[in-house]
């Protein structure tokens, strides 16, 4: 394991991250404030989640998640499009660096800045709503499994997109229904039987139910069932990889 070529990949996306700072970090938190007046604030105090959880904490979770996930697939794909888009990848991959040393580089990277932008919103939270954390080793667990495997996401992503609408597809028109309907703002259980029923095939549900739980101590379902549909999504993403470097599937437009 080539672990120079994996720190100074790692490191030039971090530094990146500097250049890139109001797109990177502080447009989604001012994005996420602006879900905090509007919900936690303003409708916030006239709306009962049902649970005894004030509604601007109920929904702090979710929107930490909702930024966590946009991150990390915008990071992680970005990181490896461009460098296909400007031609840039031939100097890499004509180094002795092997595909899973670059994927280890370029998903760390991204997952470490997604994990930055969830704690600063995090943060941010506390100036708009109450929020307490019974299960913290639990939340940066939660965090981190989830991180790691949308930045592999959005890596397998860049990978395969061949344009700027490609490469768009699934941050606009994937994501964001997957996260709204997925319990965000809303407890499941004040949806229909059907909806409900629905809503169990959506993967982001477990996320945001499980990241919520170590929140608040409640959840729609069982946390470690969360924990098993992330790390069961973490693996479809590895064996995708997998199988793309298996057949020789070569990082270039």
């Amino acid at each position: 394991m080539n672990t120079f070529a994996i720190l100074a990949i790692y490191r030039y996306e971090m530094n990146r991250l500097g250049r890139t700072l109001m797109q990177s970090v502080i447009s989604p938190v001012v994005s996420t404030s602006l879900y905090f007046i509007v919900f936690g604030a303003a409708i916030g105090a006239r709306m009962d989640t049902g649970t005894g959880i004030p509604y601007g904490g109920f929904i702090t979770p979710g929107l930490i998640m909702l930024a966590l996930i946009t991150q990390c697939i915008q990071s992680g794909q970005t990181a490896i499009y461009f460098p296909k888009f400007t031609g840039t990848i031939y100097e890499i991959l004509s180094a002795p660096v092997a595909l899973t040393e670059i994927l280890i580089g370029y998903v760390g990277a991204a997952a470490t800045k997604g994990m930055i932008v969830g704690l600063i919103i995090l943060a941010t939270s506390a100036f708009f709503v109450d929020v307490r954390v019974d299960h913290p080793v639990m939340m940066v667990f939660f965090m981190m499994l989830t991180a790691v495997t949308f930045s592999l996401a959005g890596f397998l992503i860049g990978i395969w997109a061949k344009n700027f609408e490609q490469l768009s597809l699934v941050p606009m028109l994937v994501v964001p229904p997957l996260t709204f309907l997925g319990g965000t703002f809303y407890s499941i259980k004040a949806l229909p039987p059907f909806w409900q029923l629905v809503s169990h095939f959506n993967p982001v549900f477990y996320l945001v139910s499980g990241f919520r739980w170590s929140f608040f101590s409640q959840a729609d379902v069982n946390p470690m069932i969360s924990l098993a549909m992330v790390a069961l999504f973490l693996g479809l993403c590895l064996l995708i990889a997998a199988w793309i470097f298996r057949t020789g599937y070569k990082l270039k437009s």
